[in-house]
């Protein structure tokens, strides 16, 4: 069983291994309790426990965050083997100045009014915790990996696989 770890070496692990990931697959909860998925553009900031994402004001998923915060957020480097789960819970935004100070200019290809149009929002979402696995990656390790289950039977070592809380005390 995995064991969930609060220090901050593990928060920061989370960080390293989402930072350069550009879409993160967001699901949310709606009206009649389905699970909704989109892929989100996430926002490039140092990461102090809240991620950021743009997004149409009258999106559904602005809706169905505010009918049932808790949120899920789906990160994947298959070139690295690098996969990350996030829960948390989100919130829309309505800000100009955090707009403003977190735009960036390719980001109005979705939103050609640019920060301060009335039909752009941002969801908020506060990382509670997350799963991580950090697999070895390289073609050599694979197939090592490969010899080494055809010939033993078994698997080889997986890499690291995490659970990180963000609710308690990092230390």
């Amino acid at each position: 069983m995995v064991e969930t770890r609060t220090d901050a070496a593990a928060q920061q692990k989370v960080w390293e291994l989402i930072r350069d990931i550009e879409i993160a697959m967001m699901v949310t909860m709606d009206e009649e309790g389905r699970f909704r998925g989109r892929p989100m553009r996430a926002v490039k900031q140092e990461f102090d426990g809240v991620l950021w994402f743009f997004t149409k004001a009258d999106s559904p998923k602005v809706e169905e965050a505010k009918g049932d915060e808790r949120t899920l957020l789906a990160y994947s480097d298959p070139h690295k083997q690098n996969y990350v789960s996030i829960g948390g819970h989100a919130e829309v935004v309505r800000d100009a100045a955090k707009q403003k100070e977190l735009w960036s200019e390719p980001l109005r290809v979705w939103f050609p009014g640019g920060p301060e149009s009335p039909e752009v929002a941002l969801m908020k979402v506060t990382v509670d915790g997350a799963e991580y696995w950090d697999s070895p990656s390289s073609t050599f390790v694979h197939a090592y990996g490969y010899i080494k289950a055809v010939t033993t039977g078994k698997p080889p070592a997986a890499g690291e696989n995490d659970k990180v809380s963000f609710t308690k005390a990092a230390s």
